[in-house]
């Protein structure tokens, strides 16, 4: 049975578990989420038991149906031992105030994912896109008075260029605003422009990185061909950004993927995984199973150990930049 390991989230002192569970397909938006509620609780219970303490949702996931979901799932856990995070931005309605970055959207929805969640508290909250309409000063005011009133322990950001996570950094040094201690991009063997944009800056900054999509929706599976359609019922069938991996770079990059999992007596998805886990700035890659044998598969990365040249050899198809096209 593969054992957890664990590390800290940036510079920290915050134990996080080396995978995240990733909760974006916990809900009924989209065909292919899981549609399920009990069997969602289900896997989160199995996520726990095998040593996942570090959970991530947001609060446009199914429009407030994956934290509710999360929160049905934690409700018989220890508090104590959970690490969730959840996101802010995006449009909870239609209607002014109804989504951005805002003194009072922010609050509202920190409010709002606590009811769902079914918690006095998230561990990480952290911004979900950049919002241009909002002064970052605005915003990360509202985020420290919600370190500050104990809604939230930690702050962190997601997608968006290293000019602004740079300026967002430098006025919380000079507002004396809490401070992002985390980012969490798009970062894959397939999906490396962020070694070109905020990588460079989590590095010289001491963020902590929670890589999104590490298996680029499926694609570093090994389930889809060259030459064949996506099947029905799979996120390459319903998605153009899973089909927009289709390219003869990035099959090159799995080819070299199937081969070290041939060497290695593992998973596509493994080694994929386990790629991630050797670099040197990626804290959690965020794992989004939908079934016991995914959550398995993924959980058994923890025992792929690649050699350098495996590393190097992964890489080589790809030349990393940004912006990526």
């Amino acid at each position: 049975m593969t054992e957890m390991r664990y590390t800290t989230l940036g510079r920290t002192g915050l134990d996080v578990s080396r995978l995240c569970l990733g909760c974006m397909n916990f809900g009924s938006e989209q065909p292919w989420m899981m549609n399920d509620r009990d069997a969602s609780v289900d896997l989160v219970h199995e996520a726990l038991d095998a040593g996942i303490n570090f959970l991530d949702t947001a609060n446009v996931y199914s429009t407030g149906e994956s934290e509710e979901i999360v929160g049905e799932a934690v409700a018989s856990a220890n508090r104590d031992d959970l690490v969730l995070a959840t996101k802010v931005y995006g449009d909870m309605r239609e209607a002014p105030n109804g989504g951005g970055l805002s003194r009072k959207h922010i609050i509202d929805q920190c409010e709002a994912s606590l009811d769902r969640l079914g918690v006095d508290y998230v561990d990480l909250y952290q911004l979900h896109r950049w919002d241009e309409n909002t002064p970052i000063e605005e915003t990360l005011a509202a985020l420290s008075y919600l370190v500050e009133s104990g809604r939230v322990r930690y702050i962190g950001a997601s997608t968006m260029s290293a000019y602004r996570l740079t300026k967002a950094l430098y006025t919380s040094d000079v507002e004396d605003c809490s401070r992002f201690v985390c980012i969490q991009p798009e970062y894959s063997a397939v999906a490396r422009h962020e070694e070109e944009n905020m990588l460079h800056v989590a590095e010289g900054e001491g963020l902590g990185v929670i890589p999104w999509s590490p298996l680029a929706g499926g694609f570093l599976t090994g389930k889809y061909e060259r030459e064949a359609d996506p099947a029905d019922g799979t996120r390459g069938a319903a998605s153009e950004s899973v089909r927009s991996y289709f390219t003869d770079e990035n099959w090159a990059v799995l080819d070299a993927i199937r081969t070290v999992a041939d060497e290695e007596d593992a998973t596509p998805a493994q080694v994929a995984l386990a790629w991630l886990l050797h670099q040197e700035t990626v804290t959690a890659p965020i794992i989004g199973p939908k079934t016991s044998e995914q959550l398995d598969d993924d959980l058994g990365a923890l025992d792929v150990s690649l050699t350098e040249e495996q590393v190097l050899r992964i890489a080589a198809p790809k030349q990393p930049r940004y912006p990526e096209s």
